[in-house]
């Protein structure tokens, strides 16, 4: 099982400072980068894939540096962004040169088993330049596997895929996490990192914004109001006793739904039997309406 370690990591080009005094660590599961375009991403991960030199700070592969310790490539399997792929080459020659490059035995069979892996076989024998984005997506993919590496480093590994290959894509790197591998991937967009990750990462700026499980996170935000949508048996009963709680600040009902602002989660969540029972109501239904990661991730890019 592998960690990677950032210990106050800094990048800057020149004048411009792309990472700024970033500590994190990235453990064994699936990883979220989240943050807005320019935050500083790509760079993080190419730093953590070796690619990059850190200006400040340390970037660790089970306490070995990154940076300039080309062993560690073989444990690391990295999917960039940008289109690094020849046109020419079939797909199959693109991921055994990959499995040679990694010193692989029998490249020719690892690259059959990335491909496979991928769900790529059909389209092997085809030049890579009749690809369609997707497709030289997953290919990038296969190649990041073709020597077992127990870390992935993605950037943005989804991009181009069909709502089929995206699902497919998903159940392989759940699976890959439950055999312990290390998986970090960003991705612009928000229900990917949700559904995938145990962990994400905030970035923005520069610097990191948060950490964590994204709904631990919102809890701990206090100053802001927590929404929570409740159905009950009497919605006007419930919502005069839910006034009188100190938490609540302030409730609509709207469309059927009570909807229930409060400063406090913990507190409203033992408030709810109480006042329920108070007023003679069957709670139906109650869950948290503002604790999605796009919540999280536009409070923390707009405050």
């Amino acid at each position: 099982m592998s960690q990677l370690t950032l210990g106050a990591v800094s990048r800057w080009y020149g004048n411009v400072v792309a990472v700024n005094d970033v500590t994190f660590e990235v453990g064994p599961g699936i990883t979220g980068l989240l943050g807005p375009n320019g935050a500083g991403k790509t760079t993080l991960l190419h730093m953590m894939a070796g690619f990059l030199a850190p200006s400040a700070g340390d970037v660790k592969l089970d306490g070995t540096p990154t940076w300039r310790h080309p062993e560690l490539y073989r444990r690391i399997g990295f999917v960039p962004e940008r289109e690094a792929v020849h046109s020419f080459l079939t797909g199959r020659q693109f991921v055994e040169a990959s499995a040679r490059l990694q010193g692989m035995d029998d490249a020719r069979a690892a690259a059959d088993r990335a491909i496979d892996m991928v769900d790529l076989q059909s389209a092997a024998a085809r030049a890579i330049g009749g690809y369609s984005k997707g497709m030289r997506q997953r290919v990038k993919v296969a190649a990041s596997l073709v020597h077992d590496p127990g870390t992935l480093i993605l950037d943005e590994p989804f991009n181009g895929m069909d709502p089929r290959q995206r699902l497919h894509m998903m159940d392989l790197l759940r699976r890959m996490a439950t055999e312990g591998r290390t998986i970090l991937f960003s991705s612009h967009i928000l229900e990917e990192v949700e559904r995938l990750s145990d962990r994400v990462l905030v970035v923005v700026a520069g610097r990191l914004a948060a950490s964590g499980d994204f709904r631990r996170i919102r809890r701990l935000m206090t100053d802001r109001p927590h929404r929570f949508t409740i159905r009950s048996s009497d919605d006007r009963a419930l919502a005069r006793e839910l006034l009188a709680t100190p938490s609540v600040e302030g409730v609509d009902l709207r469309d059927g739904l009570l909807s229930v602002n409060a400063g406090d989660y913990g507190e409203l969540t033992r408030a709810v039997a109480p006042a329920a029972q108070r007023a003679n109501v069957s709670i139906l239904e109650l869950r948290p309406a503002d604790e999605s990661l796009e919540s999280v991730f536009s409070y923390l890019v707009r405050r």
